[in-house]
């Protein structure tokens, strides 16, 4: 890839929207999507390794954490894919799938922890984390890249009438 067809596609607003929706998209794996607490704090996230003695507890959704990095690397290979705007937008289409499947796999998991929680000891609090909210911007961006690349389809073809 020369230099030119570089500046081109980081030149292109789509490739910007793209790259924040990756990086939204991986740091929402490292973060805390939902929080329990009763007598101890209880994180619910993508990977949940870390355990600490008696006060902090996590827990994971292993379907998140193959969603999660599922959508960042499409994101990213769409950005390269700037000169086949129909392959780019069905990539983006299918990230915004893998979007939802992250977002409903982490919102069915905290419910179903809600429920258990709550059968074991009636006075558990929770509350979405931040894991929740960088997930949030997602589809925006999706939905902004895919007008994006619409804007550059309409000015192909009006060159392509002249």
């Amino acid at each position: 890839m020369d230099l030119n067809h570089s500046k081109t596609m980081l030149a292109r607003i789509q490739s910007l929207y793209l790259l924040i929706a990756a990086a939204l998209a991986m740091g929402s794996m490292f973060v805390p999507f939902w929080s329990f607490s009763s007598n101890e704090l209880i994180c619910f996230s993508d990977f949940g390794a870390v355990q600490a003695a008696g006060i902090l507890q996590m827990t994971a959704s292993y379907a998140a954490g193959i969603f999660s990095p599922l959508t960042a690397l499409v994101s990213i290979t769409a950005i390269f894919l700037y000169k086949n705007r129909t392959l780019q937008g069905k990539l983006i289409v299918l990230a915004l799938l893998l979007f939802v499947g992250d977002l409903l796999s982490g919102l069915t998991a905290a419910h179903f922890l809600k429920q258990y929680f709550e059968s074991v000891s009636p006075a558990v609090s929770h509350k979405p984390e931040s894991g929740l909210f960088m997930l949030l911007p997602e589809p925006v961006l999706f939905w902004l890249a895919l007008n994006g690349i619409k804007k550059d389809e309409k000015i192909v073809n009006a060159y392509k009438r002249l």
